[in-house]
């Protein structure tokens, strides 16, 4: 900054310096000094500025330095997103194909080689969560949008997700398929329930020490139904998609932070 103003005053001082040179030699050329009026008349116009020190010369340092990480992490939340739960790529079918970020499922007729770990799914195109729960409350909410087969729940850690008998115990679900709604515990069998308007988000809660999973629309606020159980090992959140042309997403939570005064 006063870099800049040293060479502005050099440069008012060197127009000074030529508008006297014009002066001394108007005796000697009245007629080259009367030609030139207006440029000589220019110089001195500019040379009257009188340089002046500028108001931003000076930082305001609490403005950038004052609560900085609390800023930082302000504006870190516009980039960065929280998912209350990632899918887990160890137990996706191999006609599944995960996101980048382990948020979303696609279903493609394609059967990919993957190893055949004890883990995976090999007959139901379904994925588990990457973290079981076996105690406290949960909830995520699953983008479903205009898939036409889709399976949203909890199953326990110690059912079988091998061949075709995923679905025969240890699963609490809602699922939409063939233009239907339905659902299935084991302690509650296969019903078919009617909505409003067709889903396009899904949310899970689960409550596991007291034994209750619910599920409801949380773009209409609507609860859509709850099983009521006794948990007595580690559950995990399962999705199935068998849909080619819309896939499923776990949609990221929105964090608040809250200041208090301490006395």
């Amino acid at each position: 900054m006063m870099k800049e103003k040293l060479e502005e005053m050099n440069r008012h001082i060197s127009a000074l310096s030529h508008t006297i040179k014009d002066m001394e030699m108007m005796k000697a050329n009245d007629v080259s000094f009367l030609k030139n009026f207006d440029i000589t008349l220019e110089r001195v116009q500019r040379s009257q500025l009188d340089p002046q020190m500028s108001s931003g010369a000076l930082i305001h340092v609490p403005r950038y330095l004052g609560n900085l990480s609390f800023r930082v992490w302000k504006k870190m939340q516009e980039t960065v997103q929280h998912t209350p739960l990632i899918l887990d790529p160890n137990t996706a079918h191999p006609c599944l194909t995960l996101s980048t970020d382990l948020t979303s499922v696609s279903y493609s007729t394609v059967y990919k080689k993957f190893p055949h770990n004890p883990e995976r799914f090999d007959f139901f195109p379904c994925v588990l969560g990457s973290e079981g729960f076996n105690s406290g409350t949960h909830c995520w909410d699953v983008e479903v949008g205009d898939n036409t087969c889709w399976f949203v729940g909890i199953t326990t850690a110690s059912n079988q997700r091998k061949e075709r008998v995923f679905f025969e115990s240890n699963v609490w679900n809602v699922w939409y398929k063939d233009s239907k709604y339905s659902s299935k515990s084991p302690e509650q069998p296969y019903t078919v329930f009617t909505v409003k308007e067709k889903l396009q988000r899904v949310r899970v809660k689960l409550d596991y020490d007291r034994g209750m999973v619910s599920f409801s629309d949380p773009v209409t606020n609507t609860h859509l139904l709850t099983f009521t159980t006794s948990f007595t090992e580690t559950v995990f959140p399962f999705i199935y998609n068998r849909c080619t042309t819309s896939p499923l997403r776990i949609l990221p939570v929105k964090l608040f932070v809250t200041a208090e005064n301490h006395s």
